[in-house]
């Protein structure tokens, strides 16, 4: 998995129950997706100040990340904040909580406990051993994330993420604690020239120790308006996507065999990881989503943020977290 860049959704199928709204009339339930059509009154206005004005209470920084997330789209596809909507264009909305309440209290010893994470700071850039389980980011239901809680216990006013990775994917985390680090570090990430490695419990046994999947993924919406994405190459919309994987070790896990893997993204598609190892038969354990039969017993994701290569700096690592690294063999062969 890694989240720098999603895919596309499958098409939306409009019926008579998800016909959109005039966009002219006030959204009555924010807790589900809402699709509005533009009328001569929003014609050529920006998608900023189109959503500004229909999902009043929420703050202006919450729509952009609404947009960057994909949680917004103008004809089933992906959007910028400075599009102009057109009459009769279709805008999907996922849902959203509005703002109504206060600043959410973040607990003090759960602020100092991100900090005691820190693996690495210098003047531009701050990474963290995020654990399992935590948001990157509030929004979807949730009154904050990681970088909520980071900005509360530091008391700096600029901490930006760099990236994101999944909710319940653990490791290494880059935030930003300057504007010129974001800008450098993000074209870095564009120009694919930041390495990340990945440590996963995979079940089976691959019988190559190395190989390329190649594999082109989309991203589509169950009906519940949960995301998903799949390996799909007829799809024109599905996304070109690359992942490495070194087979470290083989064993047995309450009598299951499974193999601690590797995974070097090429790609930041959301979910790549995942989805490409499930694609190989090769599954994560503890995985929800895409392997929901899972027999191992372990109860969370197995997939760990591992090891960073950035240009200029030195290799930043964060060892596999005990929940992970419990279910290992005392012979285990970790990579170094």
């Amino acid at each position: 998995m890694t989240d720098d860049a999603p895919t596309h959704e499958a098409p939306a199928i409009f019926n008579s129950k998800t016909r959109p709204q005039s966009a002219d009339d006030e959204i009555s339930n924010f807790g589900k997706v809402n699709y509005l059509e533009v009328t001569r009154h929003q014609h050529d206005q920006r998608l900023d100040n189109f959503l500004l004005n229909r999902l009043k209470g929420l703050p202006k920084s919450h729509i952009y990340k609404m947009i960057r997330s994909d949680e917004v789209r103008v004809n089933n596809k992906r959007c910028k904040a400075h599009d102009r909507v057109q009459r009769e264009d279709v805008v999907r909305i996922a849902p959203v909580e509005l703002a109504t309440r206060e600043k959410p209290i973040i607990s003090t010893e759960f602020a100092k406990s991100l900090l005691a994470r820190v693996v690495y700071e210098d003047e531009g850039l701050l990474v963290l051993n995020k654990p399992s389980g935590i948001a990157v980011h509030g929004g979807s239901g949730l009154d904050f994330g990681v970088i909520e809680a980071m900005r509360e216990v530091t008391g700096k006013k600029y901490l930006e993420l760099i990236h994101r990775i999944d909710k319940d994917t653990s490791g290494l985390l880059m935030i930003s604690k300057k504007r010129s680090t974001l800008k450098v570090l993000q074209q870095h990430l564009v120009d694919k020239t930041i390495q990340k490695h990945y440590l996963c419990l995979a079940k089976g046994q691959p019988a190559l120790n190395e190989q390329r999947i190649n594999a082109s993924l989309l991203r589509y919406t169950l009906a519940s308006g949960e995301r998903r994405v799949k390996v799909d190459a007829q799809d024109p919309q599905a996304k070109d996507s690359q992942t490495d994987i070194i087979v470290h070790d083989r064993f047995m896990i309450n009598g299951q065999p499974v193999s601690l893997i590797e995974a070097k993204p090429l790609t930041g598609r959301t979910h790549q990881i995942r989805v490409h190892l499930a694609h190989i038969g090769h599954a994560i354990l503890g995985d929800d989503k895409y392997n929901v039969h899972d027999k191992s017993g372990v109860h969370r994701l197995c997939l760990h943020a591992w090891r960073l290569d950035i240009p200029g700096y030195d290799a930043i690592t964060a060892p596999l977290p005990d929940d992970m690294a419990d279910w290992l063999p005392e012979t285990a062969k970790l990579p170094e």
